[in-house]
């Protein structure tokens, strides 16, 4: 019987690649991507096209208001995207709880579909500094995974993958393209234009650029 996965879909390099280990794993891989306020709320229509390209059992959006918080630039318009650069500290662009209420929708899907693989491109290397996005997060999230839940207390263990969490930015493309990633497809930008075009400035940009510059080849997306 193929072992089913949830896995988080951004509609970035990161969760693109993630999704492309899964199934190279044999996973029967459930695709979850959420609307969540976000002002680069055009990365869900390359979550559609990369899950439709690399082929998923279902793929799931779920609405969620965390612009109704606020407290991020990705989900508050009155706050800037940051444009100068890799900061030490953690960054304006940290949306409060993100990753904590992303793995618990995917928890309660999964525990519906009796999926105990949760896979999230969490990564503690080549990052913005998120504290969400660290080995001691994950550990700690699905702890509570099989303490919260009627399958983790029936003795049905969730384990939260996270393929990507020791690599640098170079190292998770390389592993993409050698899968057959199309990273034409995804977008990384915090604040891309309309027609899904990168600002080049933003921490997310940059690292992605650092990435493809270290392996020499050429980004296929488009830069304003």
């Amino acid at each position: 019987m193929t072992i089913k996965a949830v896995i988080l879909v951004s509609g970035g390099l990161d969760s693109a690649t993630t999704l492309a280990i899964a199934k190279s794993q044999g996973y029967a891989c459930y695709a979850l991507s959420f609307d969540y306020g976000q002002r680069h709320k055009v990365e869900l229509q390359s979550a559609r096209k990369i899950t439709e390209n690399i082929g998923v059992i279902e793929h799931k959006f779920i609405h969620l208001n965390l612009d109704s918080i606020g407290g991020s630039a990705l989900t508050d318009a009155n706050i800037n995207v940051p444009t100068t650069g890799l900061f030490q500290d953690i960054p304006i662009t940290y949306v409060p709880a993100r990753n904590s209420v992303f793995l618990t929708l995917a928890l309660g899907w999964a525990e519906v579909l009796s999926a105990y693989d949760l896979f999230i491109g969490v990564n503690a290397i080549d990052y913005s500094g998120y504290p969400d996005c660290r080995p001691e997060f994950i550990a700690a999230f699905e702890k509570m995974a099989n303490l919260a839940t009627k399958a983790g207390v029936e003795g049905n263990a969730f384990k939260v993958h996270t393929p990507l969490i020791n690599l640098s930015k170079a190292e998770i493309i390389q592993q993409g393209l050698n899968l057959g990633v199309d990273y034409g497809m995804t977008i990384s930008c915090y604040q891309p234009n309309l027609a899904g075009d990168a600002c080049g400035m933003c921490d997310a940009c940059r690292l992605r650029k650092e990435g493809f510059n270290a392996l020499q080849v050429t980004d296929p997306i488009k830069y304003i």
